[in-house]
């Protein structure tokens, strides 16, 4: 059985640590480091599900009136709520009676733990970013973009709502070529992000986040090749490490890369397929008014290690888990959009 110090030490050590895996994953996609810097991650205490206040209607009282004339003094309803369910999501932390024996100083078990829980790190962080980009459509996966920004926003319940029915909870989308008429290029491509983003203009309302897929990320880089004195490097996502350019007065942010599968075992991708996280392949922009779009962790459950250890009733060897549950919520739709091919 493990011992009781080495447990205490595995504790410390992920509680210790918790903190910065939080912030780490915070900085990890470009959604989440907006999100972050808004102040737009904010955690709930508890319920049945994670609730959302809405504003979906202006109120009908308005009245243009004169004198002694009758005023409208019905009650508007004017706000409504979405609902989104609570996700979870966990990564193992172990290790064996024969490592602990291997690693037996202090300072010996702390170096294999570090090791261990940097691993954890990475995976959790790449875990949550590829389901911050995904369709939801997986089993206790929190609803991505693909779901709450859909290329088909006229179908599908977002929040309990059903889109085909009220068509405010509706995104905006654009296809190059349906609606462009044309594939995207670097001769192109302004004209296109133009006309997605003038849909979602509402006054002082706009995208502040263009996220990018590779092909259209290098689309309008190439545009602005002669111009590239625009390089932001004074924003959150720029000092996070992202590449980003500017589109008006929006942050354009390469979060796509790379993009395929992996080989080393991670179950991220559908059917326990290998998967690397990031905007999806192909053209891909999402143009985000992030005033609106909040990552909602439970208070007790944000990068945390679970009370109380696990100690294998069969195995000499001893698992600490660390977890996180809440999802990605929106609180308006059809500010947000999104430009595929």
């Amino acid at each position: 059985m493990a011992s009781p110090g080495l447990s205490e030490i595995v504790t410390t050590t992920l509680r210790n640590r918790s903190k910065k895996l939080s912030d780490n994953m915070l900085r990890n996609n470009g959604v989440l480091t907006r999100l972050n810097s808004r102040g737009n991650v904010k955690s709930f205490d508890g319920g049945r599900t994670i609730v959302q206040e809405l504003e979906y209607a202006n109120n009908t009282t308005y009245k243009r009136y004169s004198g002694y004339e009758v005023l409208n003094i019905q009650p508007s309803d004017v706000f409504t709520a979405a609902e989104f369910p609570i996700r979870q999501a966990a990564v193992a932390v172990s290790i064996s009676g024969l490592e602990m024996l291997q690693n037996a100083g202090r300072e010996q078990v702390i170096d294999l733990l570090e090791s261990r829980i940097k691993n954890a790190e990475k995976t959790f962080q790449n875990g949550l970013s590829y389901d911050c980009y995904s369709d939801g459509t997986q089993t206790g996966q929190i609803g991505g973009l693909q779901f709450t920004v859909a290329s088909t926003p006229t179908s599908g319940t977002v929040g309990g709502i059903d889109r085909a029915t009220w068509s405010f909870w509706q995104n905006q989308k654009y296809s190059a070529l349906t609606d462009g008429g044309a594939a995207l290029s670097s001769a192109n491509v302004y004209s296109y992000m133009l006309a997605l983003y003038t849909q979602l203009v509402r006054q002082s309302d706009r995208p502040d986040l263009w996220l990018a897929s590779a092909a259209a990320w290098r689309a309008y880089n190439e545009s602005l090749h002669a111009i590239q004195r625009i390089t932001s490097t004074d924003s959150d996502v720029a000092k996070a490490g992202f590449m980003s350019v500017k589109f008006m007065d929006s942050d354009v942010v390469l979060d796509g890369g790379f993009q395929g599968t992996t080989t080393d075992g991670n179950n991220f991708g559908a059917g326990g397929i290998g998967a690397v996280g990031g905007v999806p392949s192909g053209v891909h922009f999402y143009a985000l008014n992030t005033n609106y779009i909040y990552l909602r962790p439970h208070r007790d459950r944000n990068m945390v290690p679970l009370d109380p250890d696990r100690f294998s009733v069969n195995q000499d060897a001893m698992v600490k888990l660390v977890a996180w549950a809440g999802n990605l919520t929106l609180s308006n739709s059809f500010l947000q959009g999104v430009m595929t091919t």
